[in-house]
């Protein structure tokens, strides 16, 4: 099955409650929550607070996307704070399999995240423990960036090693998703799409969803 999941980082942040009301009301199974931080990335986003906030308000899923430095001192908090799935970036984290174990005991599903430039490899003796990957397709850090076909390959490959193994794992992509690409990524393997400004940005949010689930 096929799920999406709107970024927050192209909603308006003066009404978020509203902007998560918006897209869940319109079809969205999950809500997607980029945190950055400034150091790992060049912007700074939301925190915490802003998750617990959102989560009087809202059932959905929360798909919260860590792009920060030492992602094992902020897990605790978000999983406080009412997330449901904390994914965290390979590169970021010195002991990833601690911080995987760290989510699940928190009570939340666990996701990895690679960027363009990282190999498969880093995670192979990650992705039995997972819940989800995150295949980057654009450099992270903004929204609105063009998606990267190169990484069409990687997301294949992900997928047939997933099978090969017999894992039950979600594939997740996010970086230039649209009604074009969407149909790329699903062809190869995706199952979880993030996309900001495509439904964020669209006139008929609704619509943009059913496009983009294809």
């Amino acid at each position: 099955m096929i799920k999406i999941a709107p970024s927050l980082l192209s909603a308006d942040f003066a009404h978020l409650a509203d902007e998560v009301k918006k897209i869940t009301d319109a079809g969205a199974e999950y809500v997607h929550i980029d945190v950055m931080d400034g150091t790992f990335v060049p912007n700074i986003t939301i925190g915490s607070p802003v998750v617990k906030s959102l989560r009087k308000v809202s059932d959905a899923v929360f798909d919260v996307h860590l792009m920060v430095e030492h992602p094992e001192t902020q897990i605790e908090s978000f999983a406080e704070a009412g997330a449901d799935i904390i994914t965290f970036h390979v590169e970021a984290a010195r002991h990833s399999h601690r911080v995987i174990q760290q989510i699940h005991a928190a009570g939340c599903k666990a996701g990895i995240a690679l960027n363009p430039g990282t190999s498969l490899a880093m995670i192979e003796e990650l992705v039995g423990d997972v819940d989800m990957v995150l295949c980057m397709t654009v450099n992270p850090g903004f929204g609105g960036q063009k998606f990267i076909a190169s990484q069409l390959e990687k997301i294949h490959m992900l997928y047939h090693n997933l099978k090969d193994l017999g894992l039950d794992c979600d594939i997740e992509v996010d970086g230039g998703i649209n009604a074009e690409t969407s149909k790329l990524v699903r062809e190869a393997g995706a199952n979880v799409l993030v996309a900001g400004s495509a439904i964020y940005g669209s006139d008929d949010v609704a619509k943009a969803i059913k496009e983009i689930r294809g």
